[in-house]
């Protein structure tokens, strides 16, 4: 047995060696209780289990050979557990290797076991993963956020020996998970504003509130808290799901003499329920009562589609020279101070439309205009759909432009990127984090207009582009300034189609689509001159297999790669021996063996043959076969294969028979004393007398 080791990741997930035993011991046991939680039997809690076919691990050399399972948490569900298994058969060519198990929500994780670079302005959240030496092992999360899960498993990265498909024998390791879930059939909704008592003993209190689109802030509140009848508020409070590689849950821990603890959450999710779990920290046998309070303030928008600004019509509305606004009335009915009803806008809502272009390939364009206004009081937020379910598969593309000419010197166009809800406090902050997500920051100023942001693999939800206008040396130059933002948003399967050496695969696994780059024709690095692709391209035998192991875009493949290079292998050690044998004399040849066992001393008799020609032959093809086997990889694959090539065709010269010496077929002796003379055939053996 090894061990298990554990990459990445938040408090909340434990991993745990997990053998046959402990898996029917989980299914035998009653459920257990919330992360933590050592009573057992509550009543509240159901268990589920969820399972998939197993899949064969190969070694890594793309994300193709990673292999992926896609599972869904139902909701109110308080502990994840993972149970992953993994078998290999018998043959002595099978070892204990080490497996690489990463997780993530939302989204297929993004990896890098090779060790590659992203592509510029890439942002990649670092994977949570384990490392698996044993066949077996476990993953705990508590609290797991509800909707897709993904698992992604391989082996170790193969190595850049370049092998025969199926020439060598190969062990095969299977690998299969199994999730179990925990989760709670009775919730209290804790509606907003009113006050809902609880009590808690041995079991912990699991609450949940709906929060409403265009929520601004979430405030939790523990009212008139009282342990064993005094002051005190021994309580933990868990709010939040978690979500791997990242985890944003927030934990509030009351432990003070005070009858009132608040949890304040900036920009939580909208749209979606918010689990709350309360747990006493006053000790098994000890009562703590309390209200529990949520109060959300609401955000007042401001929608831009109802008076389109369009580009021809800036000159009118706007002085382009000192970036002040025109006293339009449409402007100042709705302008950027006003305080009308319950207060300012927090926001500038601009209507995005969504434009499905392909699979994995959607467009994003603001309606009706193709600038942005942004100013600096409030920010301009823009919504991106990618909650179909099928666009975590691809890469998500964010580009803005500013007009430099409206750009102070010390001011700045900062962007944020959200998903669930978005950032709106840029007038204390500029991290882009919301209440549980860490958004990603772009800026834009005089010295720099363009900002670009590529995210591989976005999570399933609700994107949000939120733009401000900050001044933090001056502020006052901020006041009454206004700049036009354009901006290109896209989702793409795969960016820059993975460039001159790649190609873009769409993969499946039970129904759910993402893509992948793959390399079609070599690194940059092995390109290798003219000569070489000409030398490499025009072999008589194997001219299809290097038609299609050429780099560059300039490649042809006619049959799998591998099926080429297997027969481009058999073809090459077929082709000298049927040279061998149809240039041989058989016949001779048998009566040379005849000859060897009849005499017994091998054939040829002259060491010449054996020093000059036999031995050579033979050592030269078993190099180039020794090459070929063990020592080619991408690095040097040109150079050994062109060696193996010369060692083959080499070798079979060699080892040609010798041709006879040109005599006449009757050669005839002198004549006898009767005037007859004897003649021979060379190549019957026939005598006669003539």
């Amino acid at each position: 047995m090894g061990r298990a080791g554990t990459g990445t990741g938040g408090a909340a997930v434990a991993v745990a060696v997990a053998g046959p035993l402990l898996l029917l011991l989980l299914l035998a046991r009653p459920p257990p209780g919330a992360a933590g939680d050592s009573q057992k039997g509550d009543v509240r809690l159901v268990s589920e289990q969820f399972s998939q076919s197993p899949q064969k691990l190969s070694f890594y050399s793309w994300y193709g050979s990673a292999r992926l399972f896609h599972f869904r948490v139902p909701p109110d569900a308080v502990l994840l557990r993972w149970l992953l298994q993994v078998s290999w058969g018998s043959s002595p060519t099978c070892t204990n290797v080490e497996i690489t198990v990463y997780f993530r929500y939302g989204a297929p994780p993004v990896i890098n076991p090779l060790g590659t670079s992203f592509p510029a302005n890439t942002s990649v959240q670092p994977s949570f993963f384990i490392k698996m030496l044993q066949s077996n092992a476990s993953v705990n999360i508590s609290h797991p956020a509800p909707g897709d899960w993904f698992v992604v498993a391989h082996l170790p990265p193969s190595s850049q020996k370049i092998e025969v498909k199926d020439f060598v024998p190969t062990c095969a390791y299977v690998f299969q998970p199994d999730m179990l879930v925990v989760r709670v059939v009775e919730v209290s909704v804790l509606e907003p504003d009113v006050p809902l008592p609880q009590n808690l003993l041995s079991h912990p209190s699991y609450l949940k509130i709906f929060v409403p689109k265009y929520t601004q802030e979430l405030r939790l509140e523990l009212q008139g808290c009282v342990s064993n009848g005094s002051l005190g508020c021994p309580v933990r409070l868990t709010v939040g799901s978690a979500t791997l590689p990242s985890n944003f849950q927030k934990v509030l821990t009351c432990t003070g003499p005070t009858q009132a603890c608040r949890l304040l959450l900036p920009s939580p999710p909208w749209d979606r329920w918010l689990q709350v779990t309360a747990k006493s920290l006053a000790g098994p046998h000890v009562s703590v009562a309390f209200s529990a309070v949520a109060a959300l303030t609401a955000c007042r928008v401001w929608n831009m589609n109802v008076q389109p600004l369009l580009p021809s019509s800036l000159n009118q509305s706007c002085n382009i020279s000192t970036g002040l606004m025109s006293p339009s009335p449409s402007y100042q009915d709705q302008g950027r101070n006003s305080r009308l009803g319950n207060g300012p806008f927090c926001l500038m809502s601009y209507a995005v439309t969504r434009e499905d272009v392909d699979v994995v390939s959607v467009r994003f364009r603001p309606l009706d205009r193709v600038l942005v206004l942004v100013q600096s009081d409030t920010p301009s937020v823009m919504q991106l759909y990618l909650n179909t379910g099928m666009d975590s598969g691809g890469s998500l593309t964010i580009s803005l432009w500013a007009n430099q000419s409206l750009i102070t010197k010390n001011s700045w166009v900062v962007a944020c990127v959200n998903a669930a809800s978005p950032f709106l406090s840029f007038n204390t902050s500029l991290n882009c984090t919301t209440a549980f997500f860490q958004g990603y920051p772009l800026f834009l100023s005089a010295s720099s207009r363009e900002a670009n942001l590529i995210i591989p693999y976005p999570e399933t939800d609700t994107w949000y582009l939120s733009l401000q206008l900050v001044c933090p040396e001056s502020p006052e130059e901020c006041v009454e300034a206004v700049v036009f933002v354009e901006s290109a948003l896209s989702l793409v399967p795969c960016l820059h189609d993975c460039g001159p050496y790649g190609q873009c695969l769409l993969l499946r696994r039970h129904g759910y689509l993402y893509a992948g780059c793959s390399c079609k024709a070599g690194l940059p690095r092995s390109r290798g001159n003219s000569w070489e692709v000409w030398a490499s391209t025009h072999c008589p035998a194997p001219q299809f297999y290097h038609a299609c192991d050429q780099p560059g875009e300039a490649v042809l493949c006619i049959l799998n790669y591998d099926t080429l290079q297997y027969c481009d292998f058999l073809g090459s050690g077929v082709s000298m021996w049927v040279t061998i044998l149809c240039m041989a004399r058989l016949k001779a040849a048998l009566k040379y063996v005849y000859r060897c066992g009849h005499r017994r001393q091998c054939y040829p008799t002259s060491w010449q043959r054996w020093v000059f020609y036999l031995l050579p032959g033979i050592s030269m093809a078993t190099v180039a076969l020794a090459i070929y086997t063990s020592m080619m990889t991408s690095d040097n694959y040109y150079y050994t294969h062109s060696i193996w090539h010369m060692l083959l065709a080499g070798s079979a010269a060699f080892l040609l028979p010798p041709r006879d010496k040109h005599t006449e077929p009757w050669a005839c002796s002198k004549k006898l004393t009767c005037h007859y003379q004897i003649c021979k055939n060379h190549r019957e053996e026939l005598y006669t007398v003539t």
